[in-house]
């Protein structure tokens, strides 16, 4: 069992959103795709590592897709993620460093740097199938493909 997970921006946006409240995971625009069992198998997961691990870029990105919601639960939001960012263990990658990976041309800054970080120890839970499969380059326990848990 890994010590840590690392979650991408998509499911830090989940995450936030159903802190916030369940009933707005089916609202808010970048958070329509999943349900809110996704939300409970996220929750599910990350309560067996206890550590969440961050970047920069995922929460940067993370913010940015939450501020694509209207007033006043945007700003309620934010203070959401201030407190994930608060519970979270960050991890800083120099961008010279992740844009230095074969991938950053396709994958972008936020996943390039992700992949300098994650670990069989600390595995990256995705939805993302470009990004899973980037990860797993890295070595088969170092990538969760979340898809894989869901009730298609």
């Amino acid at each position: 069992m890994p010590s840590a997970l690392f979650i991408d921006a998509n499911l830090i946006v989940l995450l936030v959103v159903g802190l916030f409240g369940r009933e707005l995971i089916t609202k808010h625009r970048r958070t329509r795709i999943f349900t809110v069992e996704d939300y409970d198998r996220l929750i599910h997961a990350i309560s067996h590592v206890g550590n969440i691990r961050v970047t920069p870029n995922t929460l940067t990105e993370a913010s940015n897709l939450l501020g694509q919601h209207g007033e006043p639960q945007r700003s309620q939001l934010l203070l959401a993620l201030r407190t994930l960012i608060e519970q979270s263990s960050e991890t800083i990658v120099a961008s010279v460093d992740a844009a230095r990976r074969d991938v950053f041309p396709r994958l972008g800054l936020t996943d390039a740097a992700l992949l300098e970080v994650v670990s069989a120890d600390a595995p990256l839970l995705t939805v993302d199938l470009d990004l899973y499969v980037a990860a797993l380059a890295s070595g088969d326990e170092a990538a969760i493909n979340f898809n894989h848990w869901r009730g298609w």
